[in-house]
């Protein structure tokens, strides 16, 4: 049922959501969320996105099966870019229908929660000095979020 791409291309925000809607008829709501690339204040020029190919897919499956089996949804997209994205890029992008909003918005932020801390993805930051900075660990804060899903 769910639809994963890892790529390098950006996304079409709206023609994802326009597939959803077709695929999805009887669903009464459509949860979108899409991740941008910060600048960090002012920081960075870019953020490279890494991942493991067949591992980093294998992995994200696994979590779109448990969203599934944990709430009704009638539809799942997961989009996930690497490579070098600048400042207010797309690097993510979750959608999922269901017949009510709360399943919707539920496993909408269940997914986030995992991309954001356990995907296989490894992000280095690209500094404005034109060196590169340190790789990205999660934050404390993106753990504890990602915590309420386990038990």
């Amino acid at each position: 049922m769910g639809r994963l791409s890892i790529q390098a291309e950006d996304f079409d925000v709206t023609a994802e959501l326009q597939r959803m809607s077709q695929q999805t008829k009887g669903a009464g709501a459509i949860v979108t969320f899409t991740g941008l690339c910060r600048d960090e204040g002012g920081r960075l020029t870019a953020l490279e996105l890494e991942h493991y190919p067949g591992m980093a897919e294998e992995e994200i499956e696994r979590v779109i099966a448990e969203a599934e089996s944990r709430w009704p949804l009638l539809g799942v997209t997961a989009i996930h870019r690497f490579g070098k994205i600048a400042p207010g890029g797309q690097i993510v992008l979750v959608i999922t229908a269901s017949s009510h909003r709360a399943a919707a918005f539920a496993a909408a932020e269940f997914l986030m929660d995992y991309l954001k801390t356990r995907a296989p993805f490894w992000k280095k930051e690209h500094l404005v000095d034109g060196t590169s900075g340190e790789w990205v660990e999660a934050k404390d804060e993106d753990d504890r979020a990602a915590e309420r899903w386990q038990g």
